[in-house]
């Protein structure tokens, strides 16, 4: 798509044939196919009912209240036909009650329909969403993302009730219109076989038109949130450099460009609707000029007359109708396929069918490793180190050297390029994901805190640990202190972020987490980088409770954090430039020596 600001753009979508596209939602009416069942049969009924109007018209008109007024008719022969005509009146109302009753049951019955099947595939959009690799989220937004949770699924709810069913009635409808105009007379019926052809095409143009423009209406709107998302998570870094005019003026671009995308929608839709307007009011023309003057030679009855009048209105009814449904389906289509963009992108590999027990020796052998791009994207280049069970590793380097990106090959979270990663001298290959993980736990400098409660944070909902067990995780982790100034404790409920907390309570609960989860191997990515010296004695005593017959890799960022470590690798643009401990590192003199000069 054309536009865009800065990172907002939406990336370009296969475009997908309609079928093979609706396809893809079978599943979704497979697993409600009784509702929809339900919901088809009260619509064909309601089909039947709607074109039985005119045929009881037409019966009144010609068999009762027309030879009711011909000359030389008997008093007594009015008051049948009389009583004729109030029977067909009565059937009519009775008609109308059925008509309500049905429409009430059809309505209820398809909206319940819509709503389990968006149920269904919202789970299993997010279900999919959960199973995406780290990747994937480099390069997709948050708010492009919520939009298809939201936004699209919710235009395919649109599709579901409001076409499914109901093209099944005006298609039922239409055909069966058709039917009984030509068995009532086949000259007459032939005026709407000439203008079809002519409603088809202006269709089919208007499907090609509107399509694309609601491509770019639903590219248009993730955009918007995508920045709107963005815009709110770093509002105090726009309002303490004063930059909300130039967010305005970016996201004004952005509104911009979804109201032309709009505009155009409208444009192509108010041309198409006067385009059947205009083909209905020349069918009814032609049907009057016509029938009329055959209803003057007595070759058509005026009751024929009338109900094909009837007819052609309600023909042109279900026509309007498939025309507003179809352009809710060419919206629909769009955010389809959006949809399957998602339900297509390839799940994160879980690895070997092994389960890995216990991490006795973690080893990389001259592995590399870049995000993408070819070799000269590399950020880690021929690394290779060994660290045994209980030891402790420090990796120390300046910024954009690659530590965090070891650590991401580590959990798996990125799949490195050449060389071998093992674990207990197996390659990580052989062993599955979440069995790695398992054994598992980082600890970040930004930990991430969700909505609910501490304790929620700390444990899920599922674990098994008592109420004992947290309570000595909490004193573990040095948080017991802070829970006690808290007017719930542990079942305080923080926002999400953790924003209400200090960077120094969100480490600690982070600690307290990776305690829970009773790692073998724990990686810190320097806790105590941006706390303060209270926090930051708290964290300390924690981490190294944390450290204590455990296997550790410590991402340093102070010299402090890597001195007592058993073994301290150096990285400079992605390679290893030194190794050893404390002692051998200051001996040899190089990068890490100097870096203690500095400091």
């Amino acid at each position: 798509m054309k536009g865009g600001i800065g990172g907002y753009q939406e990336d370009a979508l296969d475009k997908q044939r309609d079928i093979k596209l609706l396809k893809r939602f079978i599943p979704f009416l497979k697993q409600n196919k009784k509702v929809i069942l339900l919901s088809v049969l009260l619509m064909t009924l309601l089909s039947l009912a709607e074109i039985t109007v005119p045929f009881i018209t037409r019966t009144a008109v010609d068999d009762y209240i027309l030879p009711g007024m011909a000359k030389g008719v008997t008093e007594i022969q009015k008051g049948e036909y009389l009583y004729n005509a109030t029977i067909a009146g009565l059937a009519l109302f009775l008609l109308a009650v059925i008509l309500f009753v049905l429409n009430f049951c059809q309505t209820f019955v398809m909206e319940y329909a819509g709503q389990l099947m968006m149920h269904d595939l919202r789970i299993k959009i997010f279900a999919r969403i959960q199973k995406l690799p780290v990747s994937y989220f480099s390069k997709n937004t948050v708010g492009r993302l919520s939009t298809r949770v939201t936004n699209d699924v919710q235009n395919m709810q649109e599709m579901f009730t409001s076409i499914i069913t109901f093209v099944i009635k005006d298609s039922v409808m239409l055909v069966s219109i058709l039917v009984v105009l030509v068995i009532m007379d086949i000259k007459l019926s032939m005026i709407l076989f000439l203008i079809i052809p002519f409603v088809v095409l202006s269709t089919w143009l208007f499907s090609e038109k509107s399509r694309e423009i609601y491509r770019r209406l639903r590219a248009n709107i993730a955009e918007i949130n995508s920045m709107f998302s963005e815009c709110i998570g770093g509002i105090k870094v726009i309002q303490i450099f004063t930059q909300q005019k130039k967010m305005v003026a970016d996201f004004k671009v952005l509104n911009h460009e979804n109201y032309v995308a709009g505009m155009e929608q409208v444009k192509v839709f108010g041309v198409f609707m006067p385009i059947i307007d205009l083909f209905s009011s020349i069918a009814l023309a032609a049907i009057i000029f016509y029938g009329g003057g055959r209803v003057i030679s007595e070759t058509l009855t005026l009751g024929t007359l009338v109900a094909f009048i009837s007819y052609t209105k309600i023909f042109f009814r279900p026509v309007r109708d498939l025309a507003e449904k179809h352009n809710i389906l060419q919206n629909a289509l769009a955010s389809g396929e959006r949809i399957v963009q998602i339900l297509d992108s390839q799940e994160e590999k879980d690895g070997g069918a092994a389960t890995l027990d216990t991490i006795e020796k973690l080893e990389f052998k001259q592995v590399s490793f870049q995000y993408e791009g070819g070799d000269e994207n590399k950020v880690i280049k021929s690394v290779s180190f060994r660290v045994n069970k209980g030891e402790s590793l420090a990796i120390l380097g300046p910024t954009g050297s690659g530590k965090t990106s070891l650590m991401n090959l580590i959990v798996r979270f990125y799949k490195h390029g050449s060389g071998d990663i093992l674990i207990n001298d197996q390659i990580i290959d052989h062993y599955s994901t979440h069995s790695i993980r398992s054994k598992t736990a980082i600890v970040t400098q930004d930990p991430y805190l969700f909505s609910g409660t501490i304790r929620e944070n700390i444990t899920p909902p599922d674990s098994m640990i008592s109420n004992r067990e947290l309570d000595e995780i909490l004193e573990l982790s040095c948080l017991d202190s802070v829970i006690d100034n808290l007017q719930n404790g542990v079942d305080t409920r923080i926002s999400q972020g953790g924003s209400s907390l200090s960077s120094g309570e969100r480490q600690l609960i982070s600690i307290a987490r990776a305690f829970a989860h009773k790692p073998e191997l724990i990686i810190f990515d320097e806790a105590t980088s941006y706390v303060d010296t209270e926090s930051e004695e708290k964290i300390r005593i924690a981490t190294a409770k944390l450290r204590e017959n455990r296997t550790s890799i410590t991402i340093a960022h102070r010299l402090r954090s890597a001195m007592t470590a058993d073994n301290i690798i150096v990285l400079k643009d992605g390679k290893i430039i030194e190794s050893g401990n404390h002692d051998t590192l200051m001996n040899f003199k190089g990068f890490y020596f100097r870096l203690h000069s500095v400091a």
